[in-house]
């Protein structure tokens, strides 16, 4: 693949100091740990490992990764992992894309409490799309689907939203058959008793979260601490028709394969997305929607820049990719098999599984000679910087 000419990291690297100087005032631990990660990823820093084909003996060296899953460049094999694991679990059915948006009034509120908006965007979109399709006037069926939550928009801005894919039909009630979608439909799901359903739920839940002191307020928000001033706040939501977007549904698993990497392991922003950066400024391509979905360009300074990048931090452990239905954990084992039995078609045997235990990396990392899947045989971790001081007496700080 070939290298951007500008990535995150380097603008870590030229305004990062100068940027953390500016945001003393709310930058915290976490932010300072993921700029670093960052700045260091994939250089001397973080040490080097050696890889090796299995097929022709070719060897290479390599700088270590940061693994931090804000990471621009970390990403990529993550994705990989993930969908060879899908593989497996994909149906020989047409998939449909949903995507569930809020209105931008509750944006600043999901800021200050991210764990609890972004847990119940996720959790509170799945039970609609369960609920709606059980009902016989529409489905009458289970369905099982993934959900991704993400928070950006193509300028960087905040803007939480959750993405699903969920396969075009679903289990009998009784487990003993699939219920087919009729192919006419545009989407098997009316899309305006999704965005009311989903709505409904979700302001019930923050009035409940309200009423056990389970949601916070700061700074220009901090007036919705009072009862009627909050209740007025959730009453304005209603003011918004809530759009839940429903894709045709799309080909068959291996298009489906291509489609998920476009949405999962993403961050606010690629490095292929930068296109210059100078004099202190940042510029970077974006769709716009509105418009036919025309590349345009924009230049925000780095400053700036950095902090759009910083507002889609994600809480500590938490899980942004999430499965429901007959693909939720505890059911996936029993009644995956079911669907596959009643599609008469079985799972796909994942091509990364028939490689050796010993090569981890296969099907991510391949030999430029041969093609074949590269091994980790040497790694090496940089010394730490700041070693611990050897034993002595203690410090005394005299008084000025």
């Amino acid at each position: 693949m070939i290298r951007p000419p500008v990535e995150v990291a380097d603008i870590i690297r030229a305004a990062g100091l100068h940027f953390i100087e500016r945001s003393r005032e709310w930058i915290t631990a976490r932010h300072l740990k993921v700029l670093k990660a960052i700045e260091r990823c994939r250089t001397e820093a973080l040490g080097w490992h050696v890889d090796e084909c299995t097929r022709c003996g070719y060897s290479g060296h390599s700088y270590n990764s940061c693994r931090n899953r804000h990471c621009p460049k970390c990403q990529a094999n993550a994705r990989r992992r993930w969908i060879e694991k899908r593989r497996k679990e994909l149906l020989p059915i047409p998939y449909a894309h949903v995507v569930f948006t809020v209105p931008r009034l509750l944006a600043p509120l999901a800021l200050q409490n991210k764990t609890l908006i972004y847990t119940l965007l996720l959790r509170l979109s799945a039970e609609t799309l369960i609920e709606v399709a059980r009902n016989p006037k529409h489905l009458g069926a289970e369905v099982g689907f993934f959900s991704v939550l993400h928070t950006w928009t193509q300028k960087m801005e905040h803007h939480p939203h959750v993405h699903c894919v969920v396969p075009a039909g679903g289990l009998s009630f009784d487990h003993r058959r699939w219920v087919s979608v009729n192919p006419r439909y545009r989407f098997f799901l009316p899309q305006k008793v999704l965005g009311l359903v989903f709505r409904g739920k979700l302001t019930e839940a923050l009035e409940d979260a309200f009423a056990k002191r389970t949601i916070r307020f700061h700074g220009r928000l901090q007036h919705l601490s009072d009862s009627k001033a909050f209740h007025s706040f959730v009453r304005q939501m209603f003011r918004y028709d809530w759009v839940v977007h429903c894709k045709r549904p799309f080909g068959g698993p291996e298009y489906v394969l291509r489609y998920l990497g476009r949405y999962t392991h993403r961050v606010a922003i690629s490095n292929h997305r930068l296109v210059s950066f100078a004099d202190g400024e940042v510029t970077f391509r974006w769709r716009d929607r509105a418009h036919g979905n025309q590349e345009k360009p924009m230049t925000l300074k780095a400053d700036e820049f950095l902090r759009r990048f910083l507002l889609h931090l994600l809480p500590k452990g938490f899980v942004r990719i999430r499965n429901f239905g007959y693909l939720a954990n505890r059911r996936r084992a029993v009644l995956l098999p079911l669907c596959f039995q009643f599609l008469a078609s079985v799972p796909e045997t994942s091509t990364t599984q028939a490689q050796p235990e010993e090569a981890p990396s296969s099907g991510l990392w391949q030999c430029p000679q041969c093609g074949g899947p590269m091994i980790v045989i040497i790694r090496t971790n940089a010394p730490a910087r700041f070693p611990r001081s050897p034993p002595g007496e203690p410090l005394i700080m005299q008084e000025a």
